[in-house]
């Protein structure tokens, strides 16, 4: 079941019941489910992995990709005035949080990745904090704007991008600005680990 509060920004809450009559619910933890992009009122109807193959055989999957925060999971890897920034989803304009995962611009084994609403641009670092700029076809943006994706730090079935040219630093949010840093403490691990998903 969803619950939503309806207002502008609202947030999304799901709950789970194994007994309808006794009308007993247990929360959801957010990291269990992703809100449906641009999404209002909704409802979670379970399908089979046979249901989704043949959906997905019919009808392609979504050429872009959303990255949901390990430790804030409401919160989504979006760009706002051209920074790299985690922020709770529903936001406008929803685009802001789609991302192509393209090959490594200065590694093809490594991830760029490439806004969907803005497609001449990626995100890169510069002074180690992450914005969206165009690509210039410079080695240097190049170099900026390629990540290896990893096992989760926090959680090794989600993922952690380590930078291409600084491969002592991931990037993290701090304050919910994105940026590449060196990690060693629980709470940077959870900050630089993210779910890949639609």
């Amino acid at each position: 079941m969803w619950g939503d509060t309806y207002t502008p920004n609202g947030v999304f809450y799901a709950w789970q019941s194994t007994d309808l009559a006794a009308g007993t619910w247990t929360p959801l933890d957010q990291r269990l489910y992703t809100q449906p992009v641009n999404s209002k009122h909704c409802g979670i109807q379970p399908i089979t992995s046979t249901v989704y193959d043949n959906l997905v055989a019919k009808w392609g999957a979504p050429a872009w990709n959303r990255l949901k925060s390990y430790n804030y999971p409401a919160r989504y890897v979006r760009h706002a005035n051209y920074v790299g920034r985690i922020d709770t989803y529903p936001f406008d304009l929803y685009t802001d949080s789609q991302w192509k995962l393209v090959p490594g611009l200065a590694d093809g084994s490594g991830v760029s990745f490439q806004s969907v609403n803005y497609p001449t641009r990626y995100l890169r670092h510069y002074n180690y904090e992450l914005r969206l700029d165009v690509n210039d076809g410079t080695s240097t943006f190049a170099a900026d704007a390629t990540f290896y994706r990893t096992a989760g730090l926090a959680d090794a079935n989600w993922s952690s991008f380590r930078s291409y040219n600084n491969p002592t630093r991931y990037i993290r949010h701090s304050n919910y600005v994105l940026r590449i840093d060196p990690v060693s403490t629980a709470t940077e691990r959870q900050d630089a680990t993210f779910q890949v998903g639609y």
